[in-house]
């Protein structure tokens, strides 16, 4: 077995004492930052890659944290006027993933990127905490990568905001 396959066991194992105390240091750590943190480099080398990332020019690593919980309907008061059917106000749950959140909203903040891919990193009783895999449609190390310049294409832009995702095509 290679070295990613060592660190892929450890990520399954994620009640052992090891990964328990990394969980609680890095979510600890998370609070401390924005929401929305770029990286130097991932903080799960093996499922980058699993998901597309190259450790190359032109890709991008943000840290996402979007807020946990079901989907509260926003009426005004709680009341809604209708029948009793649709009187649901707080055990909603939302169509979309939180994931395909975190991607969205990196998406709209850096716009002139084009979303990859994205995959959880971590979770404490407010956040859950995605990493999004982001590329640089302008630059020349993506551009002439046969494997990659399909993302360079217009259509692909926003793909986020349009369900294209991985992420975003689990709630179509």
């Amino acid at each position: 077995m290679g070295a990613y396959k060592y660190v892929e066991e450890m990520w399954r194992k994620k009640q052992s004492d090891v990964m328990r105390f990394l969980l609680r240091v890095r979510a600890w750590e998370y609070r401390q930052t924005p929401n929305i943190t770029r990286l130097r480099r991932p903080t799960r080398p093996e499922k980058a890659r699993h998901v597309g990332y190259k450790a190359k020019q032109g890709y991008v690593v943000y840290r996402v944290a979007v807020r946990r919980g079901g989907r509260k309907r926003p009426n005004n008061k709680g009341i809604v006027y209708g029948k009793p059917k649709h009187h649901g106000i707080n055990q909603l749950k939302a169509r979309r993933s939180l994931r395909s959140v975190a991607e969205e909203r990196i998406g709209r903040r850096a716009g002139n990127l084009r979303v990859l891919n994205s995959y959880w990193v971590n979770a404490d009783s407010t956040y859950k905490y995605f990493e999004v895999l982001l590329v640089d449609p302008q630059h020349n190390a993506i551009r002439k990568d046969p494997h990659m310049n399909w993302i360079v294409d217009p259509s692909h832009k926003h793909r986020e905001l349009r369900g294209l995702t991985s992420a975003g095509r689990q709630s179509r």
